[in-house]
């Protein structure tokens, strides 16, 4: 059986293999299976995913016993690395963000997601200081390593989602914070809302470093992705949205032409879903 040292090792090895790691994120139990059974070498957890399934909105209004939950059971599931959202940790102060970051390797995952934005306040809430977010990574990573797990932090910086900043200042600030956020004990930069094939090979080349680009609409194909030198691309809360929308265009089938054309498509079937869960 491997050990989660071992899986801590395999994920930071896939954040400098030649291909890049394609993380499709997952927001449950059945979920993390199917990205499994597709071949993923690894697996990322989605925190807006994991809200939304259990009734909350994104932005840490789960409580944490639920995600910590959530999280434990996917990892438990299992057999390939897993990384973990956990927003900004979850807790208003250092001893809190150790506590939380204690529970997330106890609960199995060798990874985590990192924000840089204060959490609370809705989508324009402001960025944790360069200073405070740099102690908050060097938190992070003395707790894996007293756990003897050496954790994974992709550390994320929401320069580009701020509606104040110009691209060109979203590029100063994801650079100065990315630089900053690797000198502490980053692994990964994520930078979400960075779609500029120019701005993303300026933070490849710069940086040196693995950087996470959030796939979806309007962002390169992963093929130009890959030229362009980026390691690692996850696709957030998109699966389970999608998946949501998939729900919406069945009810609205059965609603007016009475027909299941869309609950039948590419279904995954009942025997092969219990098959997932037999011991």
């Amino acid at each position: 059986m491997t050990t989660q040292a071992e899986k801590a090792t395999t994920l930071l090895s896939l954040h400098h293999a030649e291909q890049p790691l394609i993380l499709v994120n997952a927001w449950d139990v059945a979920s993390a299976s199917i990205v499994e059974q597709a071949g993923f070498p690894a697996i990322a957890t989605t925190s807006a995913g994991v809200a939304n399934a259990l009734g909350y909105s994104d932005g840490q209004y789960l409580p944490w016993a639920e995600m910590e939950q959530a999280i434990r059971k996917i990892a438990q599931a299992v057999k390939i690395p897993v990384t973990a959202d956990i927003e900004a940790g979850f807790g208003s102060g250092l001893q809190e963000l150790e506590a939380t970051i204690r529970h997330v390797i106890e609960a199995g995952a060798v990874g985590i997601n990192l924000e840089d934005k204060v959490p609370g306040g809705g989508e324009e809430r402001p960025l944790y200081s360069v200073a405070e977010q740099l102690e908050r990574i060097r938190v992070v990573r003395r707790t894996g390593e007293k756990l003897e797990v050496r954790l994974v932090i992709n550390a994320r910086t929401d320069a580009y989602w701020g509606k104040n900043s110009s691209p060109a200042e979203a590029l100063r600030k994801t650079l100065e914070r990315g630089r900053a956020y690797l000198d502490a004990g980053a692994d990964c930069i994520f930078a979400p809302g960075l779609r500029i094939p120019e701005h993303i090979r300026a933070v490849v080349e710069q940086l040196r470093a693995p950087v996470n680009i959030l796939g979806g609409a309007g962002v390169p194909s992963i093929p130009e992705l890959v030229k362009l030198g980026v390691k690692r691309i996850s696709l957030g809360s998109g699966p389970m949205r999608a998946a949501m929308g998939t729900l919406r265009r069945i009810c609205q089938e059965t609603a007016t032409a009475g027909t299941y054309n869309t609950l039948s498509d590419g279904a995954v079937s009942h025997a092969e879903m219990n098959a997932f869960f037999r011991g």
